[in-house]
């Protein structure tokens, strides 16, 4: 029976994802292994039970932290993918200033906003957390991609060890940074 693997972007960028599409023809490689059902691609309402799940992005809203914490009780694996998931990185510059000003700056005193001076009403966007997080601060995390983004080459590699049962080895010339 086939691995199953899911993948989430939360916030940052989405170059970890552009990486995971790099590995290019080797995708068939993995697809021999593991079905992957649930990605940005492959969207459905839950993240469904799966062996190995791959985050993206730094915790930022309510929402995310959830949705990780409900990632983290469905999967059997969990591998932080790229600097945002590892340290928050660029998201984590917001933790220099409080939520308040983050919000005013970007929606009431925008000049490019349409609707400057309103704050923004959805449920669809979150509650910003006091503070950026990354992954390890809300959930277990068993292996960390670094890397803005990590080369498709280490992803493919960590991908390929978990879905035949190995372990991988990172040590530091696999995640140094070139």
């Amino acid at each position: 029976m086939k691995k199953k693997i899911g993948t989430v972007w939360l916030g940052g960028c989405s170059g970890c994802h552009m990486s995971l599409l790099d590995i290019d023809e080797r995708i068939l490689d993995v697809a021999a292994l593991a079905d992957i059902v649930k990605s940005p691609v492959v969207d459905s309402k839950e993240f469904p039970d799966v062996d190995v799940a791959i985050v993206e992005g730094a915790i930022i809203t309510d929402q995310h932290l959830t949705e990780v914490r409900h990632i983290r009780a469905h999967s059997k694996i969990l591998i932080a993918l790229g600097n945002c998931a590892v340290t928050a990185n660029v998201p984590a510059y917001r933790n220099r200033v409080t939520k308040e000003e983050a919000l005013k700056c970007a929606y009431v005193d925008a000049s490019s906003n349409d609707s400057a001076g309103q704050m923004p009403d959805s449920p669809e966007l979150g509650k910003l957390l006091d503070r950026v997080r990354p992954l390890h601060e809300a959930v277990k995390v068993d292996y960390y991609i670094p890397g803005c983004p990590p080369s498709a080459d280490l992803i493919f590699y960590v991908l390929s060890e978990l879905l035949n049962g190995r372990t991988p080895n990172l040590d530091k010339e696999k995640l140094k940074y070139g």
